[in-house]
């Protein structure tokens, strides 16, 4: 490699240093999606209590770190910070002002592990809830329906 010329390094204090796939480092906390071995979007972390998948892997994956994102209100994203502390896994809040992500938690490792499935389904029982409570407002007026007709 040749040495850097004046030019170069007016250009890395003018714009930063130059990164590779500087979208995907935005969405993903600043990690690359090859890194990663679960993510969640904001939405699931301001959900009710954990998900079962971030805490068994970060049994799984101790020297992994979790990145959390700093935009969030800290109400949601303490539970992962005591969870993460109680597994002994470092975690780093990431805030970037200029962008806007709809993850909320990452846990990834600083090279490459090429996990297939990063996402997290959300959970479903809330669905099953409001499908069983639908139902039974339907045979309530159903009732009623035949009792004045």
């Amino acid at each position: 490699m040749s040495k850097p010329t004046l030019d170069d390094y007016l250009e890395n204090g003018m714009y930063g240093q130059k990164q590779t796939k500087p979208d995907e480092r935005r969405k993903f906390l600043g990690s690359l999606r090859e890194r990663i071995v679960i993510a969640l979007t904001q939405s699931q972390v301001r959900e009710k209590g954990v998900y079962k998948e971030v805490q068994d892997n970060l049994k799984k994956h101790p020297d992994a770190t979790l990145l959390l994102n700093g935009n969030m209100s800290y109400t949601y994203l303490s539970k992962y910070i005591k969870l993460a502390d109680a597994h002994h896994v470092s975690f780093s809040m990431v805030t970037n002002k200029g962008t806007e992500t709809d993850i909320g938690l990452v846990l990834a490792y600083d090279h490459a592990i090429d996990q297939e499935e990063i996402y997290v389904q959300k959970k479903s029982e809330k669905v099953v809830e409001a499908k069983s409570k639908s139902k039974k407002k339907k045979s309530l007026f159903s009732s009623i329906k035949k009792k004045l007709f």
